[in-house]
Formats: C-alpha cells, structure tokens, sequence
C-alpha cells in the first residue's frame, strides 16, 4: 500500500472534443485554494480547437501543465487515461472528466483527506444545458458557481444535490457519514495512490464508456483498497452535454465484466498500463 504523505500530485482530466466545456474546467483549476499541483490532460483524440485552449491555459499553468494525447481511434478514454498515470510525476492522483469544474477547494479537499489504503470518491452537481453555457471565468473565480441561490436563480432545480452546495465543514462531513450510498470511484470525482493503480494496472483498455471508472474501484477493493465517501465535501460541477458514444452493446459488455471482477475477485487489469504500446510518431 502506498504511504501516507502526499509528496507530490498531480489532477487528470480526461477530455474529447468539448473545447468549450474544457476552457471552463481549466478555469476553475487555475483558481484553486491549494495551487501546487500538477494538471494532465488526458486528450482521447480531439482536433485542433482542442489543442488551442490548452495552449492558452499554459498562462496560467506554465510547464504544470501536460497534454497527453493519442490519435482518434474510436473510445480510448482508458489507455489515455493510463498514459496520463504514467505521464504524472506524482505520488497522489486525482481524476475528473474535462466536463467537470471543480470547486475551489477541489484539490485541497482531495489532498486533505488523502489516507494509506483508501481511495477517496467525491460528489458532482449535475448543471443544465443552458446554465452550463452562460457560466463565465468570473463566476467561477468569484465562486458563485458554488451558491445554491446563484444557481437557481439561473435554473438549477437542485433538488436532493442541494446539500451538496454546501462548504466542506461539519455539515458536509455529517452528510458524509449519514448517507447511505457506498463510495465508489467515479471518473468525475475520485483520487487514488498512484502506487495501487500501478498495482492493479491502471484502467482496463477492453471497457468501453458505461462503468469503466466503478471497474478500476472494484479491483481496487479486492487488492484491499477501501473508498472513503467524500461526496458532500469535494464537489465539482458538470455541464450538460450530448454522449452519442454511449450505445446499449458497450453497456452490457461493460457491465459483464464489472460482474466478472466482482465474482473472480480480480485485481489486474487484462488490458491495462502493461499492455499499452509505444505510440507513433
């Protein structure tokens, strides 16, 4: 099991072709209470409107900042997400998607509750289409995004993720506590020791989009990792947005072998950081 320090870590955000959702989410990065760490891009193939807003964020980044990226070949999103494991110089690794801004203590939360032996799973506030796209670099700055009040006032219904809106004190951490939904980790919102997803070889490549987040929780489990529910005490907010690469067949299959890890009790991926070939020029 990894240590109990915090050296060094680093936030994956995996994206594909939402440059707009992306500038947003590098926004809210590069206002974070806790600011040294790194930020890896996981790029899953996108085109050049892509790489034009990373260029732009290294202003607030500079070298923190790496783009990883590999031709678009199909869904990929797990060996880019492997690359990026292995392009972070970290010992501490956060995930979230590139649709997802974090609130200003998002880092800070996800270092401070960092345990040996526990990978930490967070909550997301899931926004309107229209409200994901009126939302400025100055709302996120001024943490307005973070307002309850701002929200709806702006056509967040909220309903039960109200109490999510909510500081990370003691009411979150009762909440914490109180519900009784298992943590499980989640690709908008979890960190992990970079050392236990070495151990169990990262995300498995076979798995497609439905469920290939939860698969990597569960083999961290069954190599003894436990989760610890974070969900009202590191909070992101996702934008709205279309998902044609979500087909019935991926879901099934993905769902089958979630259904095998549990049952084999399996740690490794089949198809993981091992596997990956070298890239082309």
């Amino acid at each position: 099991m990894a240590d109990s320090v915090v050296e060094r870590l680093a936030v994956i955000v995996s994206t594909y072709n939402q440059p707009d959702w992306l500038r947003k989410v590098l926004w809210g990065y590069a206002c974070q209470t806790h600011a040294d760490f790194d930020l890896v891009v996981a790029d899953d193939g996108s085109g050049a409107p892509t790489q034009e807003v990373i260029a732009a964020a290294r202003a607030d980044f500079g070298p923190r900042l790496v783009h990883v990226w590999h031709p678009d070949d199909g869904f990929r999103k797990c060996d880019i997400l492997n690359r990026a494991i292995l392009a972070a110089a970290a010992d501490y690794l956060v995930f979230s998607d590139g649709d997802c801004i974090p609130r200003r203590d998002f880092v800070a939360q996800h270092l401070n509750h960092a345990r040996p032996g526990r990978f930490l799973s967070g909550g997301v506030v899931w926004l309107p289409r229209p409200l994901s796209e009126q939302i400025t670099r100055a709302d996120i700055e001024s943490g307005a995004i973070a307002d309850a009040r701002w929200l709806m006032a702006r056509g967040w219904s909220g309903g039960r993720h109200r109490l999510r809106v909510l500081r990370a004190g003691r009411r979150a951490a009762l909440l914490d506590r109180l519900t009784p939904t298992r943590p499980t980790f989640n690709g908008h919102n979890a960190s992990a020791w970079r050392a236990d997803i070495m151990a169990v070889n990262g995300f498995e490549g076979a798995m497609q989009y439905g469920g290939l987040d939860r698969a990597l929780g569960e083999r961290l489990e069954n190599y003894g990792v436990r989760g610890l529910q974070l969900r009202h005490r590191v909070v992101a907010f996702h934008l709205d947005h279309d998902r044609p690469y979500r087909t019935r067949e991926s879901m099934r299959r993905n769902a089958e072998l979630r259904r095998v890890i549990r049952r084999d009790r399996l740690t490794r991926a089949r198809r993981g950081i091992a596997e990956l070939a070298p890239l082309r020029d």
